[in-house]
């Protein structure tokens, strides 16, 4: 294994992440990885060594999602449902509180509209600059700080909203 491929392995939980923002479903989500992981290793040439490998990555997700969203709705098909029982088996009352509010963001991120949603996750989630998550969504930077600004005002809206 090289180490652009040993690369790619380390980001896997991270893609994995950012597809589940994407596609929704657990099982969408680990199809759009593969892919993703496919379009990467046939078009290694085209990655440049020094420039960051996950923003790269994320790119062609994006890329990715757009077109398998586009056929699908050329083909009128729809995402897979939500798992039933995902979260079985975990034990203890602080996991389980966890697992709810991790739920209620992930409801709440959910709700917001795509461009939002995409702008929260890879600024917030996956940690990437302004600078770095405009370039992955191919917009200026004052447009991606217009998305997050209202992506991150509505998810603390709704999640205050729904605080006991």
């Amino acid at each position: 294994m090289n180490d652009l491929e040993r690369e790619i392995v380390e980001l896997l939980p991270r893609l994995r992440r950012f597809g589940r923002v994407l596609a929704r479903a657990p099982a969408d989500a680990d199809d759009l990885v593969q892919l993703t992981v496919e379009r990467a290793l046939t078009r290694r040439g085209q990655w440049r060594p020094g420039t960051r490998l996950d923003s790269w990555m994320f790119r062609i997700m994006k890329n990715a999602w757009i077109d398998e969203s586009r056929a699908r709705s050329r083909r009128s098909g729809l995402f897979a449902p939500e798992e039933a029982g995902e979260n079985i088996g975990a034990d203890g009352a602080a996991a389980m509180e966890a697992r709810l509010a991790a739920g209620e963001v992930e409801r709440a991120m959910a709700r917001l509209p795509a461009d939002q949603r995409i702008a929260v996750a890879l600024v917030l989630v996956e940690g990437l600059s302004y600078r770095e998550a405009a370039d992955v969504l191919e917009i200026p930077a004052g447009t991606l700080t217009s998305r997050l600004v209202r992506g991150r005002s509505a998810l603390m809206a709704e999640l205050a909203e729904a605080a006991p």
